[in-house]
């Protein structure tokens, strides 16, 4: 029975974050204060023997992968395509407002990637990666809609927002399927997250 064990780590903020803009599949860059998130992040994840580190290409997750790899003296081996967020098309830049309610369409934004397309294309990386590092232990810089979305159709219940560089901790088998066991940095009991 192999396990594969996946870190989900969500970037450090950007003034996006900060300002609670969407961002999407904008390629916004990290904020000093995503940095030092990122910096933090080494403390927990440096608890764990971690076999690969790979991330979304997007240059938040990607600065932030290259900052824990460095912290943990590691190196980051691939940006995986498919831990891209998810887009909102049109909504992304935009604050909550009449701008963006104007864009609200069933399950998203006009022109937005759906939820079940993002859930299933960030599925298929982390299986794929499971099937690449079987029984290892795999480190994923991404971002917070991506993770909830894809978490949330592993374990087959919806989850909550994602916060910025905090651990959830997920195993992998290929009969068993998915366990979670830290969310947002919280120990998950009785398999619900909190």
């Amino acid at each position: 029975m192999t396990l594969t064990t996946f870190a989900l780590v969500r970037h450090g903020q950007t003034d996006w974050n900060a300002q609670r803009r969407l961002q999407g599949s904008t390629d916004i860059p990290l904020n000093d204060v995503g940095r030092g998130q990122a910096r933090d992040a080494v403390a927990v994840l440096s608890g764990y023997e971690w076999d690969a580190i790979v991330s979304s290409p997007l240059s938040r997750a990607a600065e932030t992968a290259d900052l824990i790899a460095e912290g943990l003296g590691l190196d980051v081996i691939r940006r995986v395509p498919g831990l891209t967020e998810r887009s909102f098309g049109s909504a992304e830049g935009l604050q909550a407002g009449p701008e963006l309610d104007a864009l609200r369409v069933p399950g998203g934004y006009l022109g937005a990637e759906g939820e079940d397309v993002a859930a299933c294309r960030g599925l298929a990386a982390l299986e794929a990666l499971a099937e690449e590092f079987p029984g290892r232990r795999i480190l994923a810089i991404a971002h917070g809609t991506l993770i909830r979305v894809t978490l949330s159709r592993a374990m087959g219940r919806a989850l909550q927002k994602i916060d910025n560089a905090a651990l959830n901790l997920a195993h992998h088998h290929a009969v068993d399927g998915w366990q979670l066991e830290y969310f947002n940095g919280e120990l998950v009991t009785a398999g619900v997250p909190g």
